[in-house]
């Protein structure tokens, strides 16, 4: 009996021991979750913060796009340094493939009724610099044939308008005219060391503008000739997954180039043959080397107009008078409303379309990195590009664009699947090891004793 004792009071010692050993763990664990609640629920300012959570959004999104414009910027940069670098040789191609995209359609049409590539290339470009020698010879012997009356006329002119201004409402006196004369002949004077160096380099550069032209010949002869040759050799320094958007895109920016020398063309032919009749009706000389300048100058958008309609009413009005200067303007203001709002639009159509602010820029930017050639290649390289960037959106667009997704409403009245005529196909041999599809690996059912009917 007393063994029995002795036991249960142990056995109920052990119990204890264990209680109080469950409620310390309860009450440790307890403890830990409430430090742990503290300290979650501790204010942000006792915890250190994120670096990537503490910039804000929008100051992430800036950075990123700084440091990608400033890569691009130094890209362009360094394109411009190496352009600067070669901008005769840049300023010839150019120039050769605005030649080749006028004179190529002839050669192409030349090919296609049978003469050889090779002759009809080289009687394009013969006739082509033919047409430019003669236009140049003409210009240089209408303004030698007319100097010396023309430096008569220009005196009269000027002479005539001295007594405009004398009874003009300026009040200005022969004084002040005098003085201002006095003026021009000092500078002149005192400047002729700048105008001996400004000759010099005039001469620096007539051999940079033959050099030039002479390389743009030889330039546009090969492209003429064997320009696909060359396209497609370009094509493959690209990398192999770009050449077939870029091969894309070489068609209309073609297009678009020749688009946009034909109707330049037109339209600076037009300019150049209304102005000029206009002009020798007014009775204002060198009207022909005036009409080859607009000509010329219709090349350059925007700029050539005005400074080829500023030259014929100078030329108008020191020569035959104010009234006549006024007639001048009128008819080069009304010619150019009318290519300005007619003839552009209707000949140039939407092919090269460019907003006007996108041509000004285009034209500032073209004439300060590489003078007046830079001014004259600037509006179809960019009328090109936009062509390009336009064509390589929507090639991009259409691999981007997602597969239609499969219409999802059942359809209410199915039709059952046809049958094809004839004893049914063998039904596969399924291998329960290595199933076919994934709705084959469920687990088989686990084996079962047969029922014996006679059970139930």
């Amino acid at each position: 009996m007393s063994d029995l004792l002795a036991r249960a009071k142990g056995a109920a010692a052990a119990l204890e021991r264990r209680r109080a050993g469950a409620l310390a763990r309860h009450d440790a664990e307890a403890a830990a979750e409430r430090q742990r609640a503290v300290r979650r629920s501790a204010p942000a300012r006792d915890r250190a913060p994120d670096p990537a959570r503490a910039v804000p959004w929008g100051i992430r999104v800036a950075a990123e796009l700084a440091w990608r414009f400033l890569v691009l910027a130094a890209a362009v940069w360094v394109l411009m340094r190496v352009i600067g670098a070669v901008r005769l040789v840049a300023l010839a191609f150019v120039a050769g493939l605005l030649i080749t995209a006028l004179l190529q359609p002839t050669v192409a049409r030349l090919h296609r009724r049978g003469l050889p590539r090779g002759l009809a290339t080289l009687g394009t470009a013969l006739c082509g610099f033919l047409a430019l020698g003669l236009i140049g010879w003409f210009v240089v012997w209408q303004v030698l044939d007319n100097l010396g009356s023309l430096s008569e006329r220009l005196q009269e002119g000027i002479a005539e308008l001295k007594r405009w201004l004398l009874d003009s409402p300026f009040h200005v006196t022969e004084q002040q005219i005098n003085d201002v004369t006095e003026r021009l002949s000092d500078a002149i004077g005192t400047s002729a060391s700048e105008i001996t160096s400004t000759g010099l380099q005039g001469v620096t550069v007539l051999i940079e503008v033959i050099t030039g032209m002479l390389l743009a010949m030889f330039i546009t002869l090969f492209l003429l000739y064997d320009g696909r040759r060359v396209w497609e050799w370009t094509l493959k320094l690209l990398p192999a997954a770009v050449r077939p958007a870029v091969a894309g895109a070489g068609t209309p920016a073609w297009r678009t180039l020749t688009a946009y020398i034909r109707g330049t063309l037109i339209v600076a032919l037009i300019d150049a043959v209304f102005i000029g009749v206009g002009i020798y009706f007014l009775g204002v000389p060198l009207a022909v080397p005036i009409a080859v300048v607009i000509f010329l100058a219709s090349f350059v958008p925007l700029i050539g107009a005005i400074a080829s309609g500023a030259l014929a009413v100078i030329v108008a009005l020191v020569t035959r008078g104010v009234f006549t200067a006024v007639m001048t303007l009128v008819v080069v203001l009304l010619v150019q409303q009318i290519e300005g709002h007619i003839l552009q639009p209707f000949i140039l159509g939407r092919a090269v379309r460019i907003h006007p602010l996108a041509v000004a820029l285009s034209v500032a930017t073209g004439g300060l990195v590489a003078g007046i050639g830079g001014a004259v290649v600037a509006v179809p390289l960019v009328a090109v590009a936009n062509t390009v960037i336009t064509h390589l959106r929507a090639h991009a667009g259409e691999d981007d664009e997602p597969a239609p997704e499969p219409d999802a409403t059942p359809d209410p009245d199915p039709a059952p699947p046809a049958t094809p005529p004839g004893p049914a196909p063998p039904a596969a041999d399924t291998n329960p090891d290595q199933p076919d599809r994934p709705d084959q690996l469920d687990p088989p059912a686990p084996d079962r004793p047969p029922t014996d009917p006679s059970q139930h």
